[in-house]
């Protein structure tokens, strides 16, 4: 992979969530400013768990499950605009009893801007301690792990 560009065949594997920046997005020179990178992350997450059949608010009832980062990487490369289309991809990288790795990127027109892993704790909803993902989650999840990626 070049340092502008994704593996298309890795894309076509991955979740993707269309956006558009608009105003509210961006700095007064009209660039992404950078900490909304991560509300476009986020809410790719949220979308892929949700496509999964496990939306966020579902999981804290029934399961008394939350996720949270515990850690971010992220790589800028280059800037997102006003008005741009641009689309924020999720890959499972790893699954493991109480913790996920994702890869994200967000593209514009297929050229790569930002990409990140992303390190995700479970956590008890009701004292947000780490704990094991429920046996029948976890067992989802694991089937969803991208081909060649790092074993639990």
């Amino acid at each position: 992979m070049t340092p502008s560009s994704i593996d298309p065949a890795a894309l076509s594997r991955a979740f993707s969530l269309p956006t558009r920046v608009y105003w509210e997005d961006t700095d007064a020179g009209g660039v992404v400013y950078h900490a909304q990178y991560l509300a476009f992350l986020e809410r790719a997450r949220t979308e892929w768990m949700r496509a999964q059949g496990h939306g966020q608010e579902t999981l804290r009832l029934e399961h008394d499950l939350v996720f949270a980062v515990r850690a971010m990487r992220i790589d800028f490369r280059k800037p997102a605009r006003l008005d741009d289309a641009l689309l924020a991809t999720v890959s499972l990288r790893q699954c493991r009893r109480a913790s996920l790795v994702v890869a994200q990127s967000i593209l514009r027109d297929g050229e790569l801007l930002l990409d990140a892993e992303v390190r995700i704790a479970a956590l008890d909803a009701s004292t947000f301690r780490p704990r094991a993902i429920p046996e029948p989650l976890y067992q989802a999840l694991n089937r969803l792990v991208e081909p060649g990626a790092d074993p639990e």
